[in-house]
C-alpha cells in the first residue's frame, strides 16, 4: 500500500471528502511517515470571494479564447510566412502541450500550492503569446504555441481547483455554471475576434491581447490569494510517472492527428506509434502500483465516484464537440449556408448547453438528490439525439433539436465536476482535477477522429478529401451527406445514453455546505 492509500482513507475505511475531511486534524497533520499537509484555516469573504471568482474568470476566458481565436487568422498566417503545409501545427502545437500537461498542473498544486502554479501557468501562457507576437517564421510560431499550450493546459484545472478551495461544494454547482458561460462566450466571441484582428489590423493582435488581460488577471488574483484556505501536501514529485504519462499521451494525440490524414489509418507508421503509446500507458501502470508516491495515484481514479464522473462528462463533452466540428459541413452541403453563416448555427448548441449547466448548478445548491437533473438532462439529449438520426429535418427544426439537446448535455458537468471533487481528500483535488481534463480532452480528440471515419466510411475518401482539401462542397450529394449524418446522430445518443447510465451507476455523496 503506497503513502497515498494510507492517506486516502479516514479511520473507517471510506475516502474522506474534500468538504467533509478537510478540517480533520488528525489529517492536517498527515499520517504515518506522509510529509505535513499545509493547512490555512482562513476562509475569504463574500467580497474577496467575488473579486477571486471574477479574476478566475478572466483567466479563464484568456484560455478559452486562445483555442479558437487563432483559426480565422490561419489563412493570413500562411500568406505572410509563405508557409501552407504547416499551417495545422499551430493548432495542434497548443492542443498537444495543453492536453499533456493539465495533470502535471494538477498534481503540482496538491503539492506547491495553488498560488505558485497559477502565477507559472499564466506566466508560460503570457511569455508564449509575446513569443507568438514576434515570431519571424513559421517554426518559431509554432514552437511558441507549445509554451502557450503548457501554459494554457494548466489554467483550466487550476481554476477549477480554486473553485473547490473557496466555495462548497453544496455551492460550487453555481460557479461551475458561471465558469461554463464564460468558456462559452470564449469560443464564440474568438473566432469573431480573430477574423478582426488579421482582417483590420494585423494577425500578431491576437497574442498580444493576452498580455494586457493575463496582466489585469494576476492583479486581481494575486493581493486575495493569501485568503485562499491551503490544503496542498509537500512530497517528493514522481517525474518519472509524469514523464510516462504526458508522453504516452502526446504520441497518442498524434496518432488521432495524423491518422487518416497524413499516414493511413492502418500504416506501418501509425499502428507503430499506437504501439508506442500503449507500451508507455503499460509501463506507468506498473510505475504507478510500484511508486509510493505515485505521480496520479491509480486508487484515486478508483471507486464509485470518480471513474464515473470522470467517463460520463468525457462522453459529453467529446459528443457536443464532435458535433461542433462536423456540423458547419452538414449546413453547407445540405442546407446550403455559407461559411459565416454556418459558424454563427453553431451559437445555439454552445449557448444553451450553458442554461443547462446553470439550471443543474442553482439545482445542486437547493436539491439533496442532485445527480437526478443531470440524469435526466442526459437521457433527454439521447432522445434528441436519437431524433435527429431518425428524422430528416429542415434547418430550423434541426436548430431547435440541437438546442434541446445542448441544453440537457449541459447538465452534467456542474454534477460530473462537484461530485468528482467533493469526493476526494483535499489535498488531492488539484490532481483528480487535472485527471478529469486530461481524459476529457484525449476523449475529444478521439471522438473527433471517430465521427471523421464514420462521414469518411459513408461518404468515400474521394468527397472527404476533396472538402478538406478546399475542394467544392458540390461534390458531396446532399443526400449522402444526410445519411453519414444519421450515424453521426446514431452514435451520440449512444454516448449521452451511456453518460446517464454512468451517472445512475456513480454514488451520491452528501455535498458538504449549507443545507438543502
Amino acid at each position: 500500500m503506497n503513502t497515498y492509500e494510507r492517506l486516502g482513507r479516514g479511520p473507517s475505511g471510506p475516502p474522506i471528502s474534500s468538504g467533509e475531511g478537510a478540517a480533520r486534524p488528525g489529517f492536517a497533520e498527515g499520517e504515518g511517515d506522509a510529509p505535513p499537509v499545509v493547512v490555512s484555516p482562513a476562509q475569504p469573504g463574500r467580497s474577496e470571494i467575488r473579486t477571486i471568482l471574477v479574476s478566475l474568470m478572466l483567466t479563464m476566458f484568456l484560455a478559452a479564447l486562445d483555442q479558437t481565436i487563432v483559426a480565422t487568422a490561419l489563412p493570413t498566417i500562411g500568406r505572410q510566412f509563405h508557409d501552407v503545409t504547416t499551417l495545422a501545427w499551430i493548432i495542434t502545437a497548443y492542443l498537444l502541450a495543453s492536453t499533456a500537461v493539465a495533470p502535471l498542473f494538477g498534481t503540482l498544486s496538491d503539492i506547491y500550492g495553488r498560488r505558485a502554479m497559477i502565477v507559472t501557468a499564466l506566466g508560460l501562457f503570457i511569455a508564449g503569446s509575446v513569443l507568438c507576437a514576434l515570431a519571424q517564421n513559421m517554426a518559431t510560431l509554432i514552437v511558441a504555441r507549445g509554451v502557450q499550450g503548457i501554459g494554457g493546459g494548466g489554467i483550466l484545472p487550476l481554476v477549477q481547483t480554486i473553485i473547490s478551495d473557496v466555495v462548497t461544494p453544496r455551492e460550487r454547482g453555481q460557479y461551475q455554471a458561471y465558469f461554463s458561460g464564460v468558456w462559452t462566450a470564449a469560443g464564440i466571441a474568438g473566432p469573431v475576434l480573430g477574423g478582426v484582428f488579421a482582417e483590420h489590423l494585423h494577425w500578431s493582435m491576437i497574442f498580444w491581447i493576452n498580455v494586457p488581460l493575463g496582466l489585469v488577471s494576476l492583479a486581481l488574483l494575486l493581493p486575495k490569494m493569501g485568503g485562499i484556505p491551503a490544503f496542498h501536501r509537500r512530497r517528493k514529485v514522481d517525474w518519472t510517472g509524469g514523464l510516462l504519462l504526458m508522453t504516452s499521451a502526446v504520441v497518442f494525440m498524434l496518432v488521432l492527428t495524423w491518422g487518416g490524414n497524413r499516414f493511413a489509418w492502418f500504416s506501418r507508421e501509425i499502428v507503430a506509434m499506437l504501439g508506442i503509446s500503449l507500451v508507455l500507458a503499460a509501463v506507468f501502470v506498473w510505475h504507478a502500483r510500484k511508486a509510493s508516491e505515485p505521480f496520479l495515484p491509480l486508487s484515486l481514479i478508483g471507486g464509485s465516484v470518480v471513474p464515473y464522473a470522470i467517463a460520463a462528462s468525457a462522453l459529453a463533452l467529446s459528443a457536443i464537440i464532435g458535433i461542433t466540428v462536423h456540423l458547419p459541413l452538414y449546413y453547407q452541403a445540405v442546407h446550403h449556408l455559407g461559411v459565416s453563416e454556418s459558424g454563427l448555427a453553431l451559437i445555439p448548441i454552445a449557448a444553451v448547453s450553458t442554461g443547462g449547466a446553470m439550471l443543474a448548478g442553482r439545482a445542486m445548491t437547493h436539491t439533496l438528490h442532485y445527480k437526478r437533473i443531470a440524469i435526466v438532462g442526459t437521457a433527454f439529449a439521447a432522445v434528441m439525439a436519437a431524433i435527429m438520426a431518425a428524422v430528416t429535418m429542415p434547418l430550423w427544426p434541426l436548430l431547435a433539436m440541437l438546442s434541446l439537446f445542448a441544453f440537457g448535455l449541459g447538465t452534467i458537468f456542474p454534477v460530473s465536476v462537484v461530485s468528482l471533487q467533493n469526493a476526494v481528500m483535499r489535498e488531492q483535488v488539484g490532481t483528480v482535477t487535472g485527471a478529469m481534463n486530461f481524459f476529457r480532452a484525449l476523449a475529444c480528440s478521439f471522438v473527433v477522429a471517430a465521427f471523421a471515419a464514420i462521414l469518411l466510411m459513408t461518404l468515400g475518401t474521394d468527397a472527404m478529401i476533396g472538402h478538406e482539401g478546399g475542394g467544392r462542397l458540390s461534390a458531396i450529394q446532399a443526400s449522402d451527406l444526410t445519411r453519414a449524418f444519421r450515424y453521426v446522430f446514431a452514435a451520440t445518443a449512444a454516448m449521452m445514453a451511456a453518460a446517464a447510465l454512468l451517472l445512475v451507476r456513480m454514488e451520491e455523496r452528501p455535498l458538504a455546505g449549507p443545507s438543502a
